[in-house]
């Protein structure tokens, strides 16, 4: 679940003004490895270029209004980096993946910055937001990026990820609907009576990852647990495969919001290709794996192409949306090579994806790419969010050349475990109450007034040749 600002609404209404499509396009050969290397490197460049943190004035890890989206960068990178070995941006990741990690739990201080104006933008922080966090934390520990303990002070990876799961199991919410994670913290915010897919999908694809990594059994009761409440709820058929978005707390999760969204079903299937790789080769995980992956492909692809089908058609996407097929392609990469029996299956979708999207980075003569890969050219469109997703659709290929799973504390991983992280954070949303008064509002339209006023300002005076 999620909402989109004011200024995605702009951006989609003025920055096909300023770019035209160009005629050179990333030359990919999806057989040669240096060749996918290479589309993965210029897009990664082009990514790069949106990330300031790394700047004076500017903090690490964080982006305005969309804090969940650091979250999103770093796990491109992250898989850049193990798949290419090209370490240039592995000092931002490291530094921006750290100074984000609150108390050990991805719940930053620094936060209070910037909710203020997201609220009245329409952006709260969730689950979702600080799961995401949590699965970029996974991530770096399954693919041996170096614990910043190594080389200095900071959380370990695995650590980080531990203090997520641990802050979002106190949050199970069993006062509505017998369970259940509510798609946001705090009552104060917007969506706090839906409990929704990628919350609780998410939280069962890190609670699987855990006990896959250390072998913790305990982890997976919960991931068990997370599955078995997510059938018994709208959320997740386990006879049709349909993932819904959301359900509502009001009326005991008896309804359900059936808007189709690739991640929504992408973190259910990888979060079920791990329980399977952990069982050692569950019938049962392994159906669920097939099925969420035949309905991913069913709902999702254009001639075998990736599609966002309820907004690219109508060139709607918000930049959350634009990521959600990026997300996907590295999960359907991991699912591949965790669930051998899916590779056959899933590797020709990665590789014509990716050509697809190859042929749609032809703009402002400079590779610059688009939402919408199935059109095999340019759409006009132009963000961070769009080269991160072409990014991961082009790192997921790299699976042809590189078939090692991700690793566990048995078999090369090195990150350390504590198992108590982030349970010094007493931040739950039940101590964290307060009520959004006619001032806070008044003050944070203002906010919002006085930035989409200079942002159209700005945006004007370039169009207009300024």
């Amino acid at each position: 679940m999620h909402l989109s600002g004011s200024w995605t609404l702009l951006k989609g209404l003025l920055i096909p003004l300023l770019f035209s499509g160009s005629i050179s396009a990333i030359e990919l050969d999806i057989s040669d490895e240096q060749s996918i290397k290479d589309a993965a490197s210029t897009t990664t460049y082009a990514m790069m270029t949106y990330y300031h943190g790394n700047e004076t004035g500017h903090i690490p890890g964080s982006f305005p209004t969309k804090w969940w989206e650091g979250s999103a960068l770093f796990l491109a990178l992250l898989q850049y980096w193990h798949f290419t070995g090209d370490t240039t941006y592995n000092d931002e990741l490291r530094v921006g993946l750290e100074w984000q990690a609150g108390d050990n739990d991805y719940l930053p201080t620094n936060y209070s910055s910037w909710i203020f104006t997201s609220r009245a933008n329409g952006w709260a922080k969730g689950n979702d937001d600080q799961m995401f966090w949590g699965l970029a934390a996974m991530t770096a520990a399954e693919l041996k990026f170096a614990d910043a303990t190594n080389i200095g002070s900071g959380y370990s990876w695995l650590s980080l990820a531990q203090g997520v799961y641990n802050y979002q199991i106190k949050e199970w919410d069993t006062t509505t609907c017998d369970g259940g994670l509510r798609w946001q913290i705090w009552t104060y915010e917007s969506g706090y009576d839906m409990k929704n897919s990628i919350s609780n999908g998410g939280l069962f694809q890190l609670a699987a990852r855990l006990a896959r990594y250390t072998n913790t059994e305990s982890y997976a009761t919960w991931a068990q647990k997370i599955w078995d409440w997510s059938v018994s709820s709208p959320l997740l058929s386990n006879t049709t495969w349909n993932v819904a978005d959301s359900t509502d707390t009001t009326n005991n999760c008896k309804t359900q919001g059936d808007d189709q969204w690739s991640y929504n079903y992408g973190t259910y299937m990888m979060g079920a290709a791990y329980m399977y790789n952990y069982t050692n080769g569950s019938t049962v995980w392994l159906e669920a794996v097939n099925g969420l992956l035949n309905k991913t492909f069913d709902h999702f692809l254009s001639d075998d192409i990736l599609e966002e089908k309820l907004c690219e058609p109508s060139a709607s996407c918000n930049d959350n949306e634009i990521l959600f097929k990026g997300l996907v392609s590295s999960w359907l990469s991991f699912t591949a090579l965790l669930v051998p029996s899916t590779y056959d299956t899933i590797l020709p979708v990665l590789q014509t994806s990716a050509q697809a999207a190859a042929k749609s980075c032809t703009g402002h003569n400079n590779n610059t790419c688009g939402v919408t890969w199935y059109k095999s050219e340019y759409d006009g469109l132009i963000g961070m969010e769009e080269q991160i997703s072409a990014t991961n659709i082009f790192v997921a290929n790299m699976i042809a050349f590189d078939s090692s799973a991700p690793v566990t504390s048995t078999t090369g991983g090195n990150s350390t475990s504590n198992p108590t992280a982030g349970e010094n954070d007493t931040s739950t949303s039940t101590s964290n109450e307060s009520v959004i008064t006619s001032g806070d509002k008044a003050g944070a339209g203002i906010l919002t007034a006085v930035f989409v006023a200079g942002w159209v300002a700005m945006m004007g005076w370039t169009v207009l040749g300024g």
